[in-house]
């Protein structure tokens, strides 16, 4: 679950109430969008055929070029969603990073569920280490990965949404596994 209990009004649009613009909403699916991309060939590397999670990216861009209806997006998320079931580690979190993706065009607080589900398969892509200390070390460079991705994440977040998103992190970030600690 990495959507909280009270929603955020600053993740609704102000046509519904809240008070994000279409326009932060729409930064908010790109970025989502590229937080997903970066690591798609994880799980494209295991499903080389499944194109779900690839048209989920493709469904959030579009639907913030206005070529492709919300619902069309959501769906596209959802079908991406549905390529993770049967999978483990960085493959699965990287189909769901996708998915994620692809329902923010639906609800706009999904975009951190996409930076979170990147940095859990960065993580879960480092290799076993082996040897005595071989748990603390793989555990050490997963940690390592994580936050290069994240400091990747940031570097990619428009100027309108960064601070939006970066107070988003710190709110949910013991509901997103804790990865966007600081290191």
């Amino acid at each position: 679950m990495i959507l909280p209990t009270i929603r955020d009004s600053r993740f609704i649009t102000i046509r519904r109430g809240g008070s994000l613009m279409d326009s932060d909403h729409r930064l908010l699916a790109l970025w989502a969008a590229s937080c997903a991309e970066h690591v798609l060939d994880l799980f494209e590397a295991e499903r080389p055929h499944d194109r779900r999670p690839r048209q989920a990216i493709a469904a959030a861009r579009a639907w913030v070029r206005g070529e492709l209806p919300m619902m069309q997006a959501r769906a596209a998320g959802g079908h991406a969603m549905a390529a993770a079931r049967d999978l483990r580690g960085a493959a699965r979190h990287a189909a769901y990073a996708a998915g994620q993706a692809g329902v923010v065009a639906h609800v706009a607080a999904h975009e951190l569920g996409a930076a979170a589900y990147a940095i859990k398969a960065v993580r879960a892509a480092v290799p076993a280490a082996a040897g005595p200390d071989a748990g603390r070390s793989a555990d050490a460079d997963a940690d390592a990965a994580g936050r290069l991705e994240c400091r990747w994440q940031h570097e990619q977040l428009p100027e309108p949404i960064r601070e939006l998103v970066l107070d988003d992190q710190r709110l949910r970030n013991e509901i997103c596994w804790s990865v966007f600690e600081p290191g």
